[in-house]
């Protein structure tokens, strides 16, 4: 009898084993889940956010020569999660009220950073659907990012809308955005806001089009 237990314990012993590896084969790996971000370093100061130095800033700026950030429109400022959001601009002094410079409008909210390899492919495609007579406007919202990095990755792929700073994170948590980049959203007129998930990188204007076109039709 024992040799009987002993063969069947080790039977058993076995196929839990077998269970265990199979188990194990088939669970997901992190790497399984793409970061659109490409970015591998771990998070360092190169990555949080800081606050423009305004009196060091200037070079950069006249550097990057981007256009002015929008200025408030008059327009009331519909409810949403940005009507309360004041943020810097990159490209110059001073400070960008969200609700009320995009109130009334359809607007292209683009988070982006220097470090994130996507961002500085998709900028170019955005510049061009920027540029279309049918499009809305775009605006860049640095995240995560030093203020003289994003000037001189602008001041490269030159961009012809403007940008602004989060760094206090207040863009981000009122969109509730994942932690990859680049991350869009379509703000529309009545405040509310539409994350572009399809796709996650634009790699065409056309793209852009169809993407804001969607989320302004859907509910």
């Amino acid at each position: 009898m024992s040799r009987t237990m002993s063969s069947e314990l080790r039977w058993t012993v076995l196929v839990v084993v077998l269970t265990v590896a199979g188990v194990v084969a088939l669970w997901p790996r992190p790497d399984a889940y793409p970061d659109t971000s490409a970015d591998p370093r771990p998070v360092t100061a190169e990555r949080v956010a800081e606050r423009p130095d305004d009196a060091t800033l200037g070079p950069a700026r006249a550097a990057a020569a981007l256009p002015p950030c929008p200025t408030p429109s008059g327009a009331p400022v519909p409810p949403g999660p940005l009507a309360d959001i004041v943020v810097p601009c990159l490209g110059e002094i001073g400070a960008v009220p969200l609700g009320a410079v995009l109130a009334g409008r359809p607007v292209l909210l683009n988070l982006w950073a220097s470090w994130c390899a996507p961002c500085r492919e998709e900028i170019p495609v955005l510049d061009a659907y920027a540029a279309r007579p049918d499009a809305i406007d775009v605006l860049g919202v640095v995240v995560r990012d030093r203020p003289a990095d994003a000037l001189a990755m602008a001041d490269e792929l030159d961009p012809d809308y403007p940008s602004v700073l989060d760094p206090d994170n207040a863009v981000q948590a009122a969109l509730g955005t994942p932690p990859v980049l680049p991350t869009n959203w379509v703000l529309r007129p009545d405040g509310s806001v539409v994350r572009v998930t399809d796709p996650l990188v634009f790699r065409d204007p056309d793209q852009v089009a169809a993407a804001v076109e969607a989320a302004l039709a859907g509910p």
